[in-house]
Formats: C-alpha cells, structure tokens, sequence
C-alpha cells in the first residue's frame, strides 16, 4: 500500500539551565524583562508529526512518502530519513525559510521557556498533493500541520477520491470547527486522545453513532488504560502491550499511528492493528542516533496470542 504521510516537519532544540530561572525574574519588574541564560547543553533532534509517523512505519517495513514543508536546513534531515527508508520525493523544500523549529530551555527545577518558529510550515498550505506527486497515493494520513494545509489535504482527498486518515491531534484546539467536522465526517479513519474527542465533540457536536455510521473506524487512545476501537456498531477496548523497556514516552503517540497504519496496510484485523499501534509506542527516536531495536517481526511477536 502506498501510503502518503502529510504533516509538520521540525527540529526541536532542547537546552537545559543549570540554575532556576525565578532568580532572574524580579516581582515587580515583570513588565520590562530582559534576560539572557547561559546554557550547560544543547541537542538538537528530529522531530514533526508527519516525520516521527513515516520514520517508524518504515521501521516496521512499509516505505512511507513523506509530504510536508521544509526549509534550507532540511538537508542533513532528508539524507537520515531516506537512509532509514522514508521517501521524501514529496517534501517541499523551501529555501529562503527554516525548518519549523521547537526551541526549549529547562531549568533545574523543571521549569521550561519555550518558543515555536513555524518557518516553512506556514507555507505548506500552498501546495496540493498533486503539485507534488503525479502518482496518486492509496492512502493520505492528514496529521498535524498548518491549519490551511490540513484543509486542503481534505478537501483533495474528498474531491480526488483517496481515503484518508484524519489525525488532528495538537491543532484540534486551532481548526475551525466546520473545519474538525469536515475532516471527521469524510474520514477513513478518525484517531484522537481522550482530550482531543472531548474538543471534538464540543466544537462539532458530532457523536460517535455519527462519526462511525457513514463507515469510520474511529480509534480513540486512553493512555496506559489502551485504547477504544469503534468498528461500524461495534465498540472493542483494545488494552495496552506493556513495554520491557520504560522508555521516554516522547513520540510514543506518533508511533501508535505508524504501528496501525502498518497493520491496516498488511491487512489485519482491526483490534490486531491497534495492539499493532501499542507495540510500536516503545519506538520513539527523537534524539540523534537513537533507534529502535524492535524488528518489524520481533513487534508481531510481542501481540497477544488472541489477537
């Protein structure tokens, strides 16, 4: 299965303060602040919604195409992520702007200050999938990215015929709600965290008789409690595989979606892609050179006998 993977591609640059930084800070200044940390460390690391989906479903053995908006520093992204087998043929590269870049100073305390450059991203809304593809894909996963952007991809897919993914996640709060309801109510398959369904069902009024009766596979995550599959009438609660290793949980829900999409593209039942999905979750790879040591067949044999 050909699987297009549109979404946010970044950096993130993590720095730690050895100090707090509520010693900097005076009460009554608050209004005319003006600091300046210096930092112990510093490490960059890949990062993007879309990118962290298509690295490890290509861990597990598919060959993703990637789609998002990158800037002039995308280079030494592209060569890891088409040497770890990712194709990005469909990645727009745009020169005179950064990659979308996450920068973040913690102190010893926990204490973070955070900015967020959205650089190429902001432009990824100019392009359709046929700018960049003559090859229809079979399959689109519509992950977080600019809000233009993840419109647009809907409305192709709608007006092209291509089943999608639609996969929110941090921008449910920053879609228009006719913009939440367009992408749910069209999709192939609807996945949110708890939270995220909550802002959904507020800000659309859909329910899930709704959602799953035009045919919808709805996969809602639950955190360690699993995760609720809803199949036409039929609603399965789908536990956790619990990891060997505790590992950082960053990237665990990016990896879910990539441990489904794989068993949806291999066929499988639908409650064996959702363990499919949290077998994954011990792969996030966000630091430079980490990665993950699960084999494609080491993670189908770690699912439950029963499924």
């Amino acid at each position: 299965m050909d699987i297009l993977i549109s979404g946010s591609i970044g950096y993130d640059y993590l720095m730690r303060f050895p100090g707090r930084f509520a010693n900097a800070l005076v009460a009554d200044k608050l209004d005319k602040i003006s600091v300046s940390f210096l930092v112990e460390d510093m490490t960059r690391h890949f990062g993007g919604v879309a990118a962290n989906i298509a690295y490890t479903l290509a861990r597990l053995g598919a060959r993703p195409r990637l789609m998002g908006a990158a800037g002039q520093d995308f280079d030494a992204y592209r060569v890891y992520l088409e040497g770890h087998g990712v194709d990005t043929s469909t990645v727009m590269q745009i020169n005179e702007l950064f990659t979308a870049s996450f920068f973040c100073n913690t102190d010893q305390e926990n204490n973070q200050i955070a900015s967020f450059y959205a650089g190429a991203m902001a432009r990824a809304g100019e392009y359709a999938i046929a700018d960049v593809t003559d090859r229809a894909p079979d399959y689109v996963v519509i992950s977080p990215d600019d809000p233009a952007a993840m419109l647009r991809r809907v409305e192709e897919c709608m007006a092209r015929g291509i089943p999608y993914l639609f996969d929110p996640s941090q921008q449910v709060a920053r879609l228009a709600p006719e913009v939440l309801r367009l992408g749910a109510a069209h999709a192939h398959m609807l996945m949110c965290n708890e939270y995220e369904w909550e802002v959904i069902q507020q800000n659309t009024a859909l329910s899930l008789a709704e959602v799953t009766a035009q045919g919808t596979i709805f996969i809602n995550t639950l955190g360690a409690d699993g995760a609720r599959l809803a199949v036409g009438d039929e609603v399965i609660w789908v536990p956790a595989v619990p990891p060997q290793v505790i590992a950082d949980p960053t990237g665990a829900g990016d990896a879910f979606r990539a441990g489904v999409l794989r068993g949806f593209s291999l066929g499988l039942p639908w409650p064996t892609a959702v363990q499919m999905g949290h077998s994954a979750e011990p792969m996030p790879w966000k630091a430079w050179g980490r990665k993950p040591t699960t084999s494609p067949g080491g993670l189908c044999g770690a699912l439950p006998p029963a499924l």
